[in-house]
């Protein structure tokens, strides 16, 4: 996917999201968040970590629901007079598969859209804004890695202790105390180098290295095909569903339809990926 147009990946993936957070039927759920981790694991080629949190704040808003909403028509147990429903955890279960999907729709695509892919996206049609978008996702990772680095240092200083779970709470405060006072720092140094360059000063320009090439029409067209017909099904209730009082989700051909082209809609880019890695393999094997 990096080798195509930001434009034509940024619609993809505002397409796949904005589908996934419109619609709550428990199949198209389902859907993204195994296209969305399919990509992730092959963009990030058999590393590990990055799982263990999103799967915690999923499983939290999973938990959250049946405490606080009790409708539906199939009683599991009761906990203190209140009734825990099955209709209530499913749909729970459902917004943590959600929440899921796009936390790793987001991290596959701040690693695709790089800042200067976004400068290339907004620079002619705001500027500022370009910029300040291109440097808040430039700092998640710098402050990530800062975060790593300050907790190293104080752990081989003993100021944080293994076996010691209060002093794990502290460090832990500490640390995001430390990071937190180098990124205003690091953000006070940026802005004074930024004015000393004469940032602001006169007309700006631009330039770019990216074309839109016949690919990237293929590609958009394929998209657009896709999206407008898993939109149409959407809005015309060909995906219907309902959680309460009892869970029903439509499954007739036009509803399979829509879910086939939702499928499909988000392997584009698992497929495209897992290509160019068996290419990328075939011609090594050649030399």
């Amino acid at each position: 996917m990096e080798r195509f147009n930001p434009i034509v990946v940024f619609m993809y993936f505002a397409l796949t999201s904005g589908i996934a957070m419109l619609c709550m039927n428990p199949i198209m759920q389902t859907i993204a968040l195994v296209g969305a981790a399919l990509l992730f694991l092959i963009r990030r080629a058999g590393r590990r970590g990055g799982h263990l949190p999103m799967l915690a704040f999923a499983l939290l808003a999973c938990v959250i629901n049946p405490i606080f909403s009790h409708n539906g028509a199939t009683v599991l147990f009761f906990v203190n007079g209140n009734p825990f429903t099955l209709e209530a955890v499913i749909y729970g279960a459902v917004c943590g598969v959600m929440l899921l999907a796009m936390l790793y729709w987001f991290r596959s695509f701040s690693a695709l859209m790089t800042s200067d892919k976004i400068l290339y996206l907004l620079g002619r049609i705001s500027p500022k804004i370009a910029l300040t978008v291109s440097m808040a996702l430039r700092y998640v990772p710098l402050f990530s890695a800062q975060m790593r680095k300050t907790a190293q240092a104080q752990r081989a200083m003993g100021a944080i202790r293994a076996d010691d779970s209060l002093s794990r709470i502290r460090g832990g405060a500490r640390v995001f105390s430390v990071t937190l006072t180098w990124a205003l720092e690091n953000g006070i140094v940026t802005a004074d180098a930024m004015e000393a360059r004469g940032y602001g000063e006169g007309r700006r320009t631009s330039f770019a290295i990216y074309r839109f090439h016949r690919r990237d029409a293929a590609l958009t067209a394929v998209i657009l095909l896709l999206g407008g017909g898993i939109y149409y099904g959407v809005f015309g209730g060909f995906a219907a569903y309902q959680y309460y009082p009892i869970v029903t989700v439509r499954q007739d051909t036009a509803a399979l339809l829509t879910y086939g082209a939702y499928a499909l809609l988000t392997a584009l880019p698992s497929t495209i990926e897992a290509g160019e890695i068996i290419r990328w393999k075939y011609l090594q094997s050649k030399i």
